[in-house]
């Protein structure tokens, strides 16, 4: 029987690609598929699911399917590109190089050599889908013949469970609440998260807070910009969470009177509809995938001047009668995201990868699978020899 395995560069725990990689899993075993997900690093909650990136060359036959979730280059990504099995690309978008340099080289030479490593796989794949519009129409641009969406729609449940009772009490006053819930870097734009509540807190509201919920600690370099752009400016009042539990971040959207986003590169941002779900009013920065995730609900602002998104915010806070009617408008969002059939669409793709002319074969130099060995080699020698392995010569 055909096998439709997942392979990706890394699976995180609680972010957006994991929640997709672990529903698609489901719904291909629940089809009678062998379904097995093979990566390079994993999160230790979540290793037991997965298997490593190097099984999947035993694992390997030319019936089989490959679902290849890409996010960044990785030598996942080209073991997976050099093996028969027909392969289909689940593309969640790579944030331009450019974010990170002199923040972070090696996402910086991550992003680079993924984006290079992208236009590779134009021929090799059967389907390319992007789990957002504009994440498709990034993979039509880069000259994919076959391109479709398969859409992203959030597992809610996380959010439903009881609020930490320590978050929810330490924030849940007198003071307006602005929040933002993303990763701390730097496509996000928190520098400009800063100014845009430095300037609403001294020109409309002294008795509110700027809460930034999500994980900063690979990116130690830009946390210091923006902890000196704080000192700078003598805002109060901002709290960085860092990654919280599912407890605590149900408590942040309760205690929330308003969700703020700057970001400038987004594939989807899952953290928009969690707002609208919690019934959190949304104002966003209309870039890339924003407002189609958005579809039509809260508020989008494209002037990034801090005085002017400062008098929306105030807008929108002080009017109770205009908050009711943006948290209507982003709960029929959330229930035309919540109606699309995700099973459905998934299997829907399937069959017609299945059923169509299979696209041409891996194109990899003669020595491939050599070099392949080779590195294999040099990582068990990095593992179980390590004075042996620092002894190498240095690469030239």
């Amino acid at each position: 029987m055909t096998r439709i395995h997942q392979v990706l560069a890394t699976l995180s725990y609680g972010d957006a690609i994991g929640h997709e990689v672990l529903g698609i899993q489901r719904v291909l075993r629940a089809a009678g598929y062998e379904s097995e997900i093979f990566v390079e690093t994993a999160d230790y909650r979540l290793e037991p699911l997965t298997r490593d990136y190097r099984e999947l060359v035993d694992a390997s036959h030319p019936d089989n399917l490959l679902l290849h979730h890409f996010s960044v280059g990785s030598k996942a990504s080209r073991t997976a590109y050099a093996l028969p099995d027909r392969m289909a690309l689940i593309y969640h978008n790579i944030t331009p190089p450019e974010y990170f340099v002199g923040v972070h080289r090696t996402l910086a030479r991550q992003c680079f050599t993924g984006r290079r490593e992208l236009r590779g796989y134009v021929d090799r794949c059967d389907l390319a889908l992007g789990d957002s519009e504009f994440n498709r129409q990034d993979l039509q641009d880069l000259g994919f013949p076959r391109t479709d969406v398969l859409p992203v729609v959030p597992d809610f449940s996380h959010l439903d469970q009881a609020a930490d009772r320590f978050v929810a009490d330490q924030f849940d006053d007198e003071r307006t609440n602005v929040l933002f819930v993303g990763r701390v870097v730097a496509n996000k734009k928190i520098e400009d998260l800063i100014r845009f509540f430095h300037a609403y807190q001294t020109t409309f509201n002294a008795r509110s807070r700027l809460l930034i919920v999500g994980v900063f600690s690979l990116f130690e370099r830009y946390m210091a910009t923006l902890n000196h752009l704080v000192c700078e400016l003598q805002v109060e009042d901002v709290h960085f969470a860092g990654h919280v539990s599912d407890a605590e971040l149900v408590a942040y959207y309760e205690v929330a009177d308003l969700f703020l986003c700057a970001s400038e590169h987004e594939g989807f941002c899952v953290p928009l509809v969690e707002a609208f779900y919690k019934q959190v009013p949304v104002l966003a920065y209309a870039a890339t995938a924003v407002p189609d995730t958005m579809d039509g609900a809260g508020v989008l602002f494209d002037d990034r001047d801090p005085w002017h998104v400062a008098s929306l915010m105030d807008a929108i806070v002080s009017d109770a009668a205009l908050q009711d009617a943006i948290v209507d408008g982003e709960t029929a969002a959330v229930r035309r995201l919540q109606s699309k059939d995700f099973a459905r669409t998934l299997m829907g793709f399937v069959d017609r990868i299945l059923g169509s002319p299979r696209a041409g074969g891996p194109k990899v130099a003669f020595d491939f699978w050599h070099q392949f060995d080779a590195a294999e080699e040099l990582e068990e020698l990095r593992q179980y020899r390590p004075s042996a392995y620092k002894a190498l010569p240095a690469a030239p």
